[in-house]
């Protein structure tokens, strides 16, 4: 977190305040890069190098990918749902649409992988003009994008910053545009050349009422989800690349040969290499002689059970389960797969509660835009936020509840524990109708005429208009 007094921003942030900050974020700039890079399957193993000619295989099995994306799957892998009470059902249908527009459940998984990468994601909130001026959001690499919080124990946003490195038509890297978003204001500065002092070169208000900057971090330390496993993994990508090593120079084994000369020149002697290359055939005295090769003894079962010991440690550190254990889906019961997840569980929950904050605060910045474009303003803090694990799904074990249920909790309670329904709302109405169609069919089949304005009421009731 960059952290700086209020005061900065009195009177206007200053060319020397916004090097200041420029300079501390490129220092983090160098670790976010390495998070990347070890994402991105660039690990140490790669950097090894042997001069003694010795087999030398680089092995990278990309644990850190695979944490990072599980668990970022599990916490936003289903749309986050909002819902609010009545009054404000229209100020969130306004809000439901922009969001439709800005695509914004692929926005959310991006943040919610970038937070497991770099221990934080961020968005740029910005209006677009076409076809019509309306807020957009993107998500933005945290190696280009950051705020700036206030010393107080609130750490109030004071601004955020969107660094763009211009790229000639050439290739090479151009002038350094800087955007520094207020409150209020968006202020444009360019660096023309590595070191350069930043030009102040346009300023322009904005109407998101905060910084239109939003950071959602993965935990309250800024850490990524591999991070604590990084020399686990190191230790098993060494493993398994001198596994493979092993294995190559056993099969380059030295052949020992004793009580025999295979030449008394070094032509006879290449002559009989080439031979015994060749064909695979070595002819020696019957009496006083061996041949043997000189082998390493491999022990393929100890260093299965230290390949499998790093592998159960990375896991239970990052308490991200491997899936595909063998032992996993034994027991394959609602209960006891919770229980098998409950590590991760535990971990999505902390998640979770950080990235609430930040999508609160994006909310928070399209509520006041939307307010300014004539839709009633949403109070986002009676909004509620429901998220949805991706876990696999017993639908019997769902049914059987639901039946059991039926009567002693609301309708629209139960169906929303079926995955397979999006509006409980709306499948309520139409079982109704269901229900309604069905009476009038029975009674037609038995010559009866059912009341011309019965209601089928929840429990199936059928209830005439007095």
């Amino acid at each position: 977190m960059i952290m700086r007094d209020a005061s900065m921003l009195d009177g206007g942030l200053s060319i020397k305040a916004l090097e200041s900050i420029l300079s501390e974020h490129a220092q983090r700039v160098i670790a976010l890069n390495g998070l990347r890079a070890y994402y991105d399957g660039k690990h140490a193993i790669l950097q090894r190098k042997k001069t003694d000619g010795t087999s030398n295989n680089k092995i990278v099995v990309n644990h850190a990918m695979y944490i990072v994306d599980l668990a970022s799957a599990y916490l936003i892998g289903s749309p986050v749902g909002y819902s609010v009470n009545e009054e404000q059902e229209k100020a969130l249908s306004a809000l439901a649409d922009a969001y439709k527009r800005c695509n914004i459940d692929s926005v959310d998984a991006e943040l919610a992988k970038r937070a497991g990468i770099y221990g934080l994601g961020v968005e740029l909130l910005y209006m677009s003009m076409e076809p019509s001026p309306r807020p957009r959001t993107a998500a933005i690499d945290p190696q280009h994008a950051f705020v700036v919080y206030d010393d107080t124990v609130a750490h109030e946003p004071l601004l955020g910053v969107h660094l763009v490195q211009k790229v000639n038509a050439d290739g090479m890297h151009g002038d350094l545009w800087v955007s520094v978003y207020t409150a209020t204001s968006k202020y444009s500065y360019v660096r023309r050349g590595t070191g350069a002092t930043p030009e102040l070169v346009g300023e322009e208000p904005h109407y998101f009422g905060g910084v239109p900057i939003v950071e959602y971090w993965n935990n309250e330390d800024e850490r990524g989800d591999f991070v604590t496993v990084t020399t686990l993994i190191d230790a098993y990508n060494l493993l398994m690349s001198d596994r493979i090593n092993d294995k190559e120079q056993l099969v380059d084994a030295l052949l020992m040969i004793s009580g025999v000369t295979l030449g008394d020149t070094d032509d006879e002697f290449n002559r009989a290499v080439r031979r015994l290359r060749d064909q695979r055939i070595l002819e020696m005295p019957a009496v006083g002689a061996a041949a043997a090769y000189l082998t390493k003894q491999l022990n393929e079962t100890e260093m299965q059970v230290l390949a499998d010991a790093l592998v159960r440690d990375i896991h239970k550190v990052a308490m991200v389960p491997a899936l595909t254990d063998d032992n996993f889906a034994n027991n394959a019961s609602g209960v006891a797969m919770r229980y098998k997840l409950l590590g991760l569980e535990q971990l999505t929950k902390t998640k979770e509660r950080w990235f609430r904050e930040g999508l609160r605060s994006r909310m928070r910045l399209f509520a006041n835009v939307l307010a300014v474009k004539g839709h009633p303003l949403l109070d986002t803090e009676t909004v509620t936020m429901t998220f949805s694990r991706g876990l696999p799904v017993n639908g019997l074990e769902q049914a059987q509840m639901v039946s059991m249920l039926q009567g002693i909790v609301p309708d629209e309670i139960l169906l929303k524990q079926l995955p397979f329904v999006e509006d409980e709302s709306s499948a309520i109405e139409a079982l109704k109708e269901q229900k309604i169609a069905a009476v009038k069919e029975s009674a037609r089949k038995h010559g009866l005429t059912p009341y011309p304005d019965a209601n089928i009421q929840g429990g199936g009731e059928v209830e005439a208009d007095a």
